[in-house]
Formats: C-alpha cells, sequence, structure tokens
C-alpha cells in the first residue's frame, strides 16, 4: 500500500523545509532505539520517519516524489504525473537515514547531529581525543607484601618497569589499576591504564583467615612446661612470644595486630603450640619417663 511521507511526518504537503525538518527532529528525538531498547515498534516507527525525511528533506527528491516520479520507498514510478503511490524494493533500502546513522555517518547535513544534541545536553557531539588502550600484565608478589602492603618496582613482561604500590591485604584475583600507564593515545588523549592481574604466592609458615593469619610454633617440652618465651617469625619481622607455663600442643596463642595490616583495624597472628623434644634420646629424659 501506499504510503503518504507527508503524514508520517506529520506536515502537511505546503511544509516549508525547516517545519519538514522541525518535525523529524522531534519524532526522531521522540522515537530513537536508544531511548527505547528492545521495543520493535519504536524502532520501526523510527526507520519509518527517517525514511520520509530522507525523500523529504531533500528538495529535488521531495520534488519528484510530489510530481509522482518516485514512489513513497523512494522507486522510480516509470513515469510522472501519477502522483506518489506503489511500492518497491526500496530507494537504498527504504531507510537511508538511518541505515547512514547506524554506519556513524550523517544525513542531510547535520541532522543527527541535532537530534543528538537534544539527547545529549544541547551540545553537538564531535570526534575528540580519545584515551589509549589500557594494558593488562599478570603479577606475582610475596606473601609478606600482600599482608604488609608494599611499595615495589616491577618489570613487566614487555620489559616496562613500574611503579606499583601493593595495598595491605590484597588477594590473588584482585586488579591493580596504575593511572596513565598503558599505551599513548595516537589522538592526543590521555594514555591508558595499567591493569595488574595479582597472584599471591603461598607461605610455608603462615596462612591467611580474613584479616587474621595462623601458624605452628615449635616449643621445648621445657618450655612447655616451666614457661617461658619463644621467638616468633611474623611477616613484619620476629616478636617473642610468651609460652604460659603448663602449655600442652595444641595450645593457641594470639600475637594481637600482627595480622593482614589494614588501615583501619589490623587482623591478629593466631599460633599454635606443638612440643617437640630437642633430643628424644636423652638418658634424662628416658629416666623421667621411666618414673613418671
Amino acid at each position: 500500500m501506499s504510503r503518504d511521507l507527508y503524514k508520517i511526518l506529520g506536515v502537511s504537503r505546503t511544509a516549508t523545509a525547516d517545519e519538514i525538518r522541525k518535525a523529524y527532529r522531534q519524532k526522531a528525538k521522540t522515537l530513537h532505539p536508544d531511548l527505547h531498547p528492545d521495543d520493535k515498534d519504536k524502532a520501526d516507527q523510527f526507520k519509518e520517519v527517517s525514511a520520509a525525511f530522507e525523500i523529504l528533506g531533500d528538495e529535488e527528491n521531495r520534488g519528484k516524489y510530489d510530481r509522482g516520479e518516485i514512489d513513497s520507498d523512494g522507486n522510480p514510478t516509470g513515469f510522472a504525473g501519477a502522483g506518489p503511490g506503489g511500492a518497491g524494493g526500496g530507494f537504498r533500502g527504504g531507510y537511508g537515514a538511518y541505515d547512514d546513522f547506524a554506519r556513524g555517518g550523517s544525513f542531510q547535513g547535520d541532522a543527527f547531529e541535532d537530534i543528538l544534541s537534544g539527547m545529549f545536553g544541547g551540545q553537538r557531539r564531535r570526534p575528540g581525543p580519545q584515551k589509549g588502550a589500557d594494558l593488562r600484565y599478570r603479577v606475582d608478589i610475596s606473601f609478606e607484601d600482600a599482608v604488609q602492603g608494599a611499595k615495589r618496582q616491577m618489570t613487566m613482561g614487555d620489559g616496562k618497569a613500574l611503579n606499583v604500590s601493593i595495598p595491605a591485604g590484597i588477594e590473588t584475583g584482585q586488579t591493580l589499576r596504575l593511572k596513565s600507564q598503558g599505551q599513548q593515545s595516537r589522538t592526543g588523549g590521555p594514555p591508558g591504564d595499567a591493569l595488574l592481574e595479582v597472584y599471591v604466592r603461598p607461605s610455608n609458615i603462615w596462612t591467611r583467615d580474613g584479616s587474621d593469619l595462623r601458624m605452628n610454633v615449635p616449643v621445648s617440652l621445657k618450655t612447655a612446661v616451666l614457661g617461658g618465651t619463644v621467638d616468633v617469625k611474623t611477616p613484619g619481622g620476629v616478636v617473642t612470644l610468651k609460652v604460659p607455663e603448663g602449655s600442652n600442643t595444641g595450645t593457641v596463642l594470639r600475637l594481637r595486630g600482627k595480622g593482614v595490616q589494614f588501615k583501619d583495624k589490623p587482623g591478629h597472628l593466631y599460633a599454635r603450640l606443638e612440643i617437640v623434644l630437642e633430643d628424644p634420646k636423652d638418658p634424662g629424659l628416658r629416666e623421667w619417663a621411666g618414673k613418671g
């Protein structure tokens, strides 16, 4: 069936070029697919008004349409004077303005720029400097650095050296973002960022439990029975642990604030005592055991 392009745009046949342009902008703003995602009806209406404007918005094509030389789809009718009508395969697919927009082009000068200016704050969007690409790396860090936090210079796989601030408490799988350490922009924009995916090497001394650390601490039988002290290695250095008299294997002692060094609330280190015999074949020990 023949379509009346003037009715589609909501204007009279005597409308001026400015009136046609204004009517198109208003309808396109209302029906634009970006405002109605997944709404097929609105998308079809947008295509229809775009196709209508492609003909009526062009003085030469409008004249041909008014004289009946092309139909509402922009197809030649084969003769003049018959008036608008007919159907066909499509003048540039029937959706020329829409197709131009989808390809990133423009139609009729700055028509689509005017539409977008109404949708995005009243200013035309012009291509500008683009940010450079981000670069991704995988980095290994020590258990101690993950617990304590640190500043390190790391050499990436591509040879680039980066100064990295490692926050206390970081875990395997998390990503550090280093601003402006990625690729340079080719269009004069800011450089991209470096994204460092972290892998924390496990420790053979400590295990992590949230903000806390756990470890086993060997103590002599004498220290366990009579009490005493033992040096304990923590991620922040060696500290002295007081062992109460009469302790046994499995006793857990807490070193306050020696766990993960979160700024607001550092975790604790829990030391599980394990009694070890300094010399299991010591005659005195064997004699004591026999008397017991």
